[in-house]
């Protein structure tokens, strides 16, 4: 299911990411500490519809508070130290009474607070604070995170992908892509589906014609593996496999199941993409890679499926021609 899939790569991002932080401070590298500041200011804004903004970007170095909302009077520390000792220091901080009628939020990103909110505070400049709902540690913010609607786990997922996703080795895509064809050319379809042609064809037109221009910046990085997966077709074909007819069958199979519940050519597209991250995922034959690099072999093959015709449709009038 997407949803898990969602959840399970924005919990491992976020937990290494506490994790890290933990561990280097102990050894005084302090460097995630700061950029993490943005990350969660950006995050609790998504999960809560906040606006919070970093202080640092409009004074430097305020003591006691690294982020504020002033449509939604929020005032938040981010923290790698989970102590009744820190929270009540920052409590006492002057530059609350510049705050009056803000409420504090607590942002422990390295420890569980559990035992943190049990705890009474002193609050010498009366900020609003209640330790059961204001001390957001990263369990809370997962625990937003598995509760939300699919569309906006999917936001999420994608802001973490974005923030916290490891860059692909190139060199490891070809070995990859093997891999998942071995999957794919493996699935037992249950129907027959008809092999249209391989084309060559001005891409630019069928994306015009299906009103794919959301998807173009895809098409255009991942066509340049067209050649690239054509040799490894030709490898598996040549063995009396018939590998890539299997592959181009299933991404017509998914096409032809997903058009009727997608009400865009954007969700149509993503969501075969999704479909055969699925199938790869769910498949005995799988052996787990990282998810960036398993992300971008389906891109891959979407694409080529793309451009050879197997899914969406053809600009009327272009002359076909056979590649092989």
């Amino acid at each position: 299911m997407n949803r898990s899939k969602y959840f399970n790569y924005i919990e491992e991002k976020i937990n290494l990411l506490s994790l890290r932080i933990e561990r280097r401070a102990k050894i005084n590298l302090l460097e995630l500490n700061i950029s993490s500041e943005t990350f969660f200011a950006d995050l609790l804004n998504m999960l809560l519809n906040y606006q919070l903004i970093n202080l640092n970007t409009i004074k430097q170095n305020v003591e006691g508070i690294d982020l504020v909302d002033h449509e939604s009077k929020v005032i938040a520390q981010v923290s790698s130290t989970c102590t009744k000792q820190k929270v009540e220091n920052s409590l006492a901080k002057k530059i609350f009474e510049d705050y009056k009628g803000y409420r504090y939020k607590f942002i422990p990103i390295s420890k569980s607070a559990e035992n943190l909110r049990k705890q009474s505070f002193h609050n010498p400049h009366g900020a609003l604070f209640s330790p059961e709902d204001d001390i957001v540690d990263t369990i809370s913010i997962l625990n937003i995170v598995l509760n939300m609607s699919i569309d906006k786990q999917k936001q999420v997922f994608d802001f973490i992908k974005k923030e916290l996703g490891s860059e692909v080795d190139i060199v490891k895509i070809d070995s990859n892509l093997a891999i998942i064809l071995n999957i794919l050319a493996a699935e037992n379809l249950s129907s027959e589906i008809e092999s249209p042609e391989i084309n060559t064809f001005e891409i630019d037109k069928k994306i015009d014609l299906n009103e794919l221009n959301s998807a173009k910046d895809i098409i255009d990085e991942y066509k340049i593996y067209y050649h690239k997966l054509d040799e490894k077709y030709s490898e598996f074909d040549k063995q009396g496999a018939n590998k890539s007819l299997s592959v181009f069958r299933i991404f017509k199979s998914q096409y032809t199941k997903l058009q009727s519940s997608c009400k865009t050519s954007h969700d149509l597209f993503f969501s075969i993409i999704d479909a055969i991250i699925g199938i790869i995922m769910n498949s005995k034959n799988y052996k787990e890679i990282p998810y960036e690099e398993l992300e971008m072999c389906v891109h891959i093959l979407a694409v080529d499926a793309f451009i050879r015709c197997k899914i969406f449709k053809n600009p009327e009038g272009y002359n076909h021609v056979v590649t092989r």
